[in-house]
């Protein structure tokens, strides 16, 4: 059986977890696996490359702020930054089967309402 905080377990893992205000999902495994996995890759390919297309990826992240939405150091990040996520299988985490069942499930949980603590102690006296 899942443990009712991970619905999904594979191939990337994601856990749901309560917080105070809604749901915190954990998707580090598809950051390390899919992300991280292939940022070290490439350094390991070309460390050089690989410092240099990040720090130009940085200045123009920082431009793009600056210069807003419609700069053209925005559109040139995000054109970048989409060839990133292709290379991460597009930024998407499969979840199959019963997975996805699950998933709802646990969300639906967690949305479901809950009283307040000033509502439980008059409900208490």
């Amino acid at each position: 059986m899942t443990d009712v905080t991970t619905p999904v377990d594979g191939p990337f893992p994601i856990r749901v977890v309560r917080t105070q205000s809604g749901a915190d999902l954990d998707v580090s495994a598809f950051l390390v696996r899919a992300v991280f996995a292939e940022l070290f890759s490439q350094a390991y390919e070309d460390p050089e490359g690989f410092t240099e297309e990040f720090a130009d990826m940085y200045e123009l992240m920082r431009s793009a702020q600056h210069g807003g939405p419609d700069s053209a150091a925005r559109h040139e990040f995000d054109a970048r930054m989409e060839k990133y996520l292709g290379a991460c299988g597009d930024g998407l985490i499969p979840v199959y089967g019963g997975q996805v069942g699950r998933l709802r499930d646990r969300l639906a949980e967690i949305a479901a309402p809950r009283p307040v603590p000033a509502q439980q102690e008059r409900r208490a006296s």
